[in-house]
């Protein structure tokens, strides 16, 4: 007598299953059956879906074969469910620049379009060829990519500053900062609030500082995904003032992974180093000496703090390289 497997006895019970459900839903079909009056009580008793229960006794009927009540290997059956050759090169590609499997279904999203991957897809072709770890080389060219030029790449994102930075005052304060991926160059304004005019303007102020001072004109700026930026998501970017701003200055609007401040974590490392060098057990005695001591520092930070992110250089310094190219 022959040994039955694990497989063996799992298919032996699925098909003892669905030849009793067959007995039962032919006797329905025919107003025999002493308890269901209707099919939909049979399906709902069973806890199936009639869509998958038809298929299957339909095909069991047609062909009379048991086979055809076991499921099917799932997944299209004109090709295999492993993409084609030219997705898995552009993936490969973007994967040589350094790029995360998120980043690389954002590149790829406006260009395949529903053909695009999802991310889990992407890992699948970098784990088949073995690229689904970044090396120290693939992290290199990333930086380097980010880092061609000034202008490339914008951080923006707001910070809340303590009620009592102002000295007997409880009052809310903001501060909104746009930084220079490449030179780390870095501009900010206090603000009263963070409603997506006020955020607007401030943005627009950084950008004409550091545009005035070091010829930045930025291609795309990334954000969160916090309302005074505009959902990533909206279909209504055009009644949005920061999104707006963005669309007629013809500025690509990139945002976050929601919960993962790391992505933004240039900006991110910005706040730390303000809140260190200024804020930290300080408070002043009006609005406008915050004001004056924010821009002094900010004059400070980009022409005389040495940077460890760009092998200790100054952001001005940067700002030198780059308009000798």
């Amino acid at each position: 007598m022959p040994i039955k497997t694990n497989d063996n006895r799992f298919q032996q019970r699925y098909l003892d299953k669905y030849h009793f459900m067959i007995k039962e839903y032919e006797l329905v079909k025919s107003k025999q059956h002493p308890k269901f009056k209707f099919a939909k009580e049979f399906y709902h008793v069973h806890d199936t879906d009639p869509r998958n229960f038809l298929r299957y006794y339909n095909r069991f009927k047609q062909s009379g074969k048991e086979i055809d009540l076991l499921p099917g290997k799932r997944g299209p059956k004109y090709r295999t469910r492993r993409p084609i050759r030219f997705i898995e090169n552009k993936v490969l590609e973007l994967r040589e620049k350094g790029n995360s499997k998120l980043e690389i279904v954002d590149i790829l999203k406006p260009k395949l379009h529903k053909f695009t991957p999802s991310a889990s897809g992407v890992y699948n072709i970098l784990k088949r060829y073995q690229k689904n770890r970044l090396t120290p080389k693939l992290k290199q060219n990333k930086r380097k990519i980010i880092k061609e030029r000034m202008g490339q790449l914008g951080h923006i994102d707001c910070h809340h500053l303590s009620k009592s930075v102002i000295r007997g005052q409880n009052r809310k304060l903001y501060l909104a900062c746009l930084l220079d991926d490449y030179s780390k160059l870095a501009w900010a304004e206090v603000t009263e609030d963070i409603t997506a005019l006020s955020v607007m303007f401030a943005a627009l102020k950084c950008m004409n500082y550091l545009n005035n001072e070091y010829s930045i004109k930025f291609e795309e700026i990334i954000s969160d995904n916090g309302p005074e930026f505009g959902p990533a998501q909206s279909k209504k970017k055009h009644g949005h003032p920061f999104e707006r701003l963005l669309i007629e200055l013809d500025i690509k609007h990139r945002y976050t992974r929601p919960y993962r401040p790391q992505t933004n974590g240039k900006v991110e490392r910005f706040w730390r180093t303000l809140k260190e060098d200024l804020i930290h057990e300080t408070d002043f005695d009006s609005l406008d000496e915050l004001k004056d001591e924010l821009l002094q520092y900010l004059v400070y930070y980009n022409n005389e703090r040495p940077h460890q992110g760009i092998d200790g250089k100054k952001p001005s310094e940067m700002a030198s390289l780059n308009n000798k190219k």
